[in-house]
């Protein structure tokens, strides 16, 4: 299932769109897209029956915003460094132990909406990455496969990043990565059940048109499911919880000087091609 959230920012309501591209309300079955939803198989079988069905009410998408996809993230995790490429690019060598940092949920943005570049900003980068969205408590999972039956589904993530904040003014990558608006998410929560794969899954950004990044999660050092192994070694992840898994190369600082950093003006487009496509116009803050 795809499942979305529109309207206004604060006031969503929950949406899925159909195997014919048609979007239809949820409203009526489900108060919200969120983790209680996601850990509730009954609640997500009466989705699945009311779309499978025909009963969902059409809604017309013209003008309508679309939010997050996803209602009261608890946490959102970030693994760094986590694509060879990306690896080989930046001149760092591949971690032995997956990079974990964190972002502020409240970075979370819609899939287009405007992204705001931080006062004093000037080197303000892009990240497209596949997030998962967490659907069952989990601590001290015991092998990857163990891990990946407590993925509820995945997502389109845009991993904005501002450089200088991150790694020249001391301290942890935080500072860098927790600016307002820094985290769009969606379009759609794709369920799990939809992914089949997630290591044969295509990325790609554009800036302004052009191709910047056109990678794949086969090239990640360490897969989703032992990303989220690991992850919950070291803490417990719930229902709702979303892991930003790494991005692959062709981000500003991995290219040659004058780095082609981004400014206000700027639009980014990004894509996995199953889980949606995003667009944002960069404004200053």
């Amino acid at each position: 299932m795809k499942l979305l959230r529109v309207g206004t920012a604060g006031a969503e309501r929950p949406a899925l769109l159909d195997a014919d591209g048609v979007l239809r309300d949820l409203s009526g079955v489900v108060d919200d897209i969120d983790g209680a939803l996601l850990a509730d198989e009954a609640a997500l079988g009466r989705v699945r029956a009311a779309a499978g069905a025909g009963d969902l009410p059409a809604l017309d998408g013209t003008g309508l915003r679309v939010g997050p996809p996803l209602a009261r993230i608890g946490k959102v995790v970030c693994i760094g460094l986590n694509y060879h490429d990306h690896a080989r690019e930046t001149g760092a060598e591949p971690p032995a132990e997956p990079v974990i940092f964190f972002k502020a949920p409240d970075t979370v943005v819609g899939p287009y909406d405007t992204v705001l570049v931080p006062r004093g900003s000037t080197k303000t980068d892009w990240e497209v990455e596949l997030a998962v969205v967490i659907g069952r408590t989990a601590r001290y999972l015991g092998s990857a496969e163990e891990a990946l039956a407590h993925v509820a589904g995945y997502a389109v993530a845009h991993d904005v990043s501002e450089r200088e904040f991150q790694i020249e003014r001391g301290g942890t990558w935080d500072k860098g990565k927790n600016c307002e608006t820094f985290n769009p998410l969606g379009p759609w929560l794709v369920t799990a059940d939809d992914v089949p794969d997630p290591q044969a899954l295509s990325l790609k950004l554009w800036v302004n048109g052009e191709l910047k990044q056109d990678g794949t999660t086969a090239e990640q050092i360490f897969p989703v499911g032992e990303v989220v192994r690991y992850v919950s070694q070291f803490m417990t992840l719930y229902p709702g919880d979303v892991i930003n898994t790494g991005t692959p190369a062709g981000v500003a600082l991995g290219r040659p000087e004058p780095k082609p950093f981004l400014r206000a003006g700027d639009v980014v487009e990004l894509e996995i091609p199953g889980l949606g496509r995003q667009r944002q116009e960069l404004k200053d803050a």
